[in-house]
């Protein structure tokens, strides 16, 4: 049973009802306050505490599985990797790796992780400016898929260490076509001063180089232009148009291309904006790189994994301030980053139905840590909340539990999983023991006690 919600005007932010229309995994039960699926939140809180991190386990798969319906439904021959670096939780990466994607990682921690997730070596890129040796060794002794070259140096390095264990590496040359996605300029990846890639006016060169060097199979081009593109298809369109014609040459001088990696970045609204469908993006795939013939992979991250995922918060106090309204969370940015570093806006909803339906007013939200960028709104309008009411801040399942720190000595929150009514820990709550297992005193301080 839905409890009322209140309607927002036309110019204002989305009001509770629309935020929930638009997240079909969230449901507002009169009794039990907001559901993830068929489990309370509050259920959650009371188990748990906050805060945190909570996915929808069916969120993922519906996600997951309209990505590979697009890219049939355009008639593509295509793979999905889903992007590591959004959400590493392992539980959300058997979720993926069951509906059939493989992954996209960054890291040995990545390679590692996607592998203990059961997703099969032959379905990992490895992507990357800065491999180490280490990774590298690692990459080959898996036999993973695709290793993404990024630079002439890397080349190098990779056959050398290749031929010298008698490995030969299957890489894709990625290259950066000059193409502004009109995103973040911290998440861009696609244009020139960008650290990414090689220059797409060097591409045919260097990939020639790749087809006679020792230890090195190059299978096709990788192309990323960067997160979060909500500004519709053109840049993708424009740099897949570039991938087509650098894809013509090569093969036009008998060189071997047999994929292309598309990369990801497609968008997710998390306030009201437009967004790419992913039918949108299958067909400006279709459109540039279709008449190609050639299978095409795809790397998305925060698409499959932003709106599945919130971060389940408890009001510490409000405080009236100087003409506005604080409320103090026990989450801090030091758990979820993006307001912080990007400026980012994320939903926020009351979990209990009185709160839901109670008069709203300009609220600062904010988190206990020593910033003022520790803010999460401002002037959001929301109920009055009293010490231990729950909020959720929403869409917050990607770029998430993966860049929370312990800063102020904060513990990492504990993530659970939510599968229609079950709901799991999948990963625990930082104690403070753990904090302090590592550290350690130098004998000379250790002998004595400091004066």
């Amino acid at each position: 049973m839905a409890a009322p919600l209140p309607i927002a005007s036309a110019d204002a932010d989305p009001s509770f009802a629309e935020l929930l229309a638009a997240r079909p995994h969230l449901s507002l039960h009169a009794l039990d306050g907001l559901l993830v699926e068929e489990v309370p939140l509050a259920r959650i809180a009371a188990a748990v505490g906050t805060p945190s991190w909570v996915y929808s386990a069916g969120a993922l798969r519906r996600r997951a599985r309209a990505l590979k319906a697009a890219l049939a439904g355009a008639g593509l021959r295509a793979s999905v990797h889903y992007a590591v670096k959004a959400n590493g939780n392992l539980a959300v990466l058997r979720v993926l790796a069951s509906e059939g994607l493989g992954a996209d990682v960054v890291s040995e921690g990545e390679l590692r992780l996607a592998r203990a997730a059961g997703i099969p070596a032959s379905a990992i890129v490895f992507s990357g400016v800065g491999k180490t040796e280490r990774e590298l060794r690692l990459a080959l002794a898996e036999d993973i898929a695709q290793i993404n070259i990024e630079s002439a140096e890397e080349a190098a390095m990779l056959s050398a260490l290749a031929a010298s264990l008698g490995r030969v590496a299957r890489v894709a040359l990625r290259v950066n076509p000059d193409v502004d996605a009109r995103t973040h300029a911290k998440i861009t990846t696609g244009r020139s001063e960008n650290k990414f890639g090689v220059g797409i006016d060097d591409a045919p060169a260097l990939y020639a180089r790749l087809a006679a060097m020792p230890g090195l199979r190059p299978v096709g081009i990788a192309m990323h232009i960067g997160s979060q593109i909500t500004s519709g298809m053109a840049a993708y369109r424009a740099a897949y148009a570039r991938m087509a014609e650098l894809a013509t040459v090569l093969i036009g001088r008998g060189l071997p291309v047999e994929h292309l990696d598309c990369g990801g970045g497609l968008g997710i609204p998390y306030r009201d904006e437009p967004a790419p469908a992913p039918e949108a993006l299958a067909g400006a795939i279709a459109a540039t790189l279709g008449p190609l013939g050639l299978p095409v992979m795809l790397e998305p991250g925060r698409w499959i994994a932003g709106p599945p995922g919130l971060l389940l918060s408890s009001v510490v106090l409000q405080k009236q301030g100087a003409g506005r309204r604080f409320l103090v969370l026990d989450a801090a940015m030091n758990d979820l980053v993006r307001p912080a570093m990007y400026e980012a806006w994320h939903g926020i909803l009351p979990v209990s139905p009185a709160d839901c339906a109670a008069a709203l007013a300009p609220s600062d939200v904010v988190g206990p840590v020593c910033e003022t960028g520790d803010t999460f709104a401002r002037g959001r309008a929301l109920p009055s909340l009293q010490p231990g009411a729950l909020v959720a801040l929403l869409d917050a399942g990607a770029y998430g539990a993966v860049m929370s720190s312990t800063y102020n000595m904060r513990p990492l929150a504990a993530e659970v999983l939510v599968d229609g009514s079950r709901f799991a820990v999948v990963r625990d709550r930082q104690g403070y023991e753990a904090m302090l297992a590592g550290q350690r005193l130098p004998d000379w301080l250790a002998e004595g006690a400091v004066p």
